[in-house]
């Protein structure tokens, strides 16, 4: 394996939240890059502009491996150094919030409730560089949230942990890439096998980011169906991510600015992508509105499905595919939460030969 270098040649395949991280990463190193995607500029085709790009560890922890909650505590730290270094022109800053994540409970759902505390006290006695998570009576609910009033009589606070908003990231990634002159390729699926990587007029480099769009070369990979909608809600008033315990469907809520609400809860073994249900979709607006009465008086503005790369673990993995040409995939339903993480990783590996991170971070790195 040949090191990459700030003079090396670079194709990345993939468009979406990976591709155009490493794409601008190694663009401003001083590398030549050259990104494909099968889609447009606006990643319609992206798991990552549909989700709701929490980055929440501890909040993970209860259906995710040690693994990945220690990427999504690196990452914590790196996506502020990572959207500082975004040299657009936005009218405003990449949104990032650092406000916690706080986690709700109706009183028929207390015994879900106290399954879940021990498995984050589980957690925090394996990790304990994580923050420790609170309990709240009423009183400190109120105290965190005004709008949630004395609603809820206990819950959890889980400091430190954090979002970000998706599409003005994906955005500010785009707008980077054409700064900083990647030559990018839109509507030109690529595969690894069209590419010689080290050989006259073809790049020192390949790296395959390209989700679901792999399962060819890698056949273990498969699709996991969410369904998000996203509703404008002005009289709601949430300020940071709140979850709802529920033994079917664990509803999430992510504020957005201009108060624009970000809900999901559903996964189905599908990489179905036809409209949302009517029972996912009730279901949904339900729940929110058992959060808050306000969410009666929102306003739809999209209900989104969305097949997220996922491997037979549901962790994410490295492969080579031969000399110089690495696949990154599997990042599942933790993509913005782990993604900071998995870049490093992979800088390091391709830089040095080390695998220190991967390691750390028990990322595996595969062969065919």
């Amino acid at each position: 394996m040949k090191a990459l270098t700030s003079s090396s040649s670079v194709a990345i395949l993939g468009a979406g939240l990976m591709g155009r991280l490493l794409a601008c990463t190694l663009a401003r190193k001083g590398c030549e890059v050259a990104l494909y995607d099968a889609g447009g500029p606006g990643a319609e085709g992206s798991a990552a502009r549909v989700a709701a790009a929490m980055l929440a560890p501890l909040a993970e922890s209860a259906i995710t491996e040690p693994s990945v909650v220690r990427m999504g505590h690196h990452a914590l730290a790196r996506w502020p150094q990572l959207i500082a270094q975004l040299t657009t022109q936005l009218a405003e800053p990449v949104f990032f919030q650092q406000e916690g994540t706080l986690i709700l409970w109706h009183r028929q759902d207390a015994p879900e409730a106290a399954r879940l505390t021990r498995q984050l006290q589980a957690t925090q006695r394996q990790l304990p560089e994580l923050p420790t998570a609170h309990n709240l009576d009423a009183g400190g609910i109120a105290a965190l949230e005004p709008c949630l009033g004395t609603h809820f009589g206990q819950g959890l606070f889980l400091p430190g942990e954090g979002q970000l908003d998706n599409r003005a990231l994906l955005t500010a990634l785009l707008q980077t890439l054409q700064q900083t002159g990647v030559a990018l390729h839109w509507h030109s699926p690529r595969a690894p096998e069209q590419f010689q990587p080290g050989t006259p007029g073809q790049p020192d480099w390949v790296f395959d980011c390209r989700g679901l769009g792999a399962r060819p070369e890698w056949p273990a990979l498969r699709g996991v169906r969410g369904e998000v909608l996203r509703v404008f809600a002005p009289e709601v008033g949430l300020t940071r991510p709140t979850r709802l315990v529920h033994p079917r469907y664990p509803l999430y809520i992510a504020p957005k600015p201009n108060h624009v609400y970000v809900i999901g809860a559903t996964e189905i073994e599908s990489d179905d992508l036809s409209p949302a249900s009517v029972r996912s979709t009730l279901e949904l607006l339900s729940a929110a509105y058992s959060v808050h009465s306000g969410f009666a008086e929102a306003r739809i503005l999209e209900i989104a499905t969305q097949c997220r790369p996922a491997l037979p673990d549901n962790l994410p993995a490295l492969r080579t595919l031969g000399p110089n040409v690495l696949q990154i995939n599997g990042l599942y339903r933790h993509g913005f939460m782990i993604a900071p993480a998995v870049l490093d990783a992979v800088l390091e590996l391709v830089e040095t030969g080390d695998d220190q991170l991967a390691r750390r971070f028990a990322l595996r790195i595969e062969t065919p």
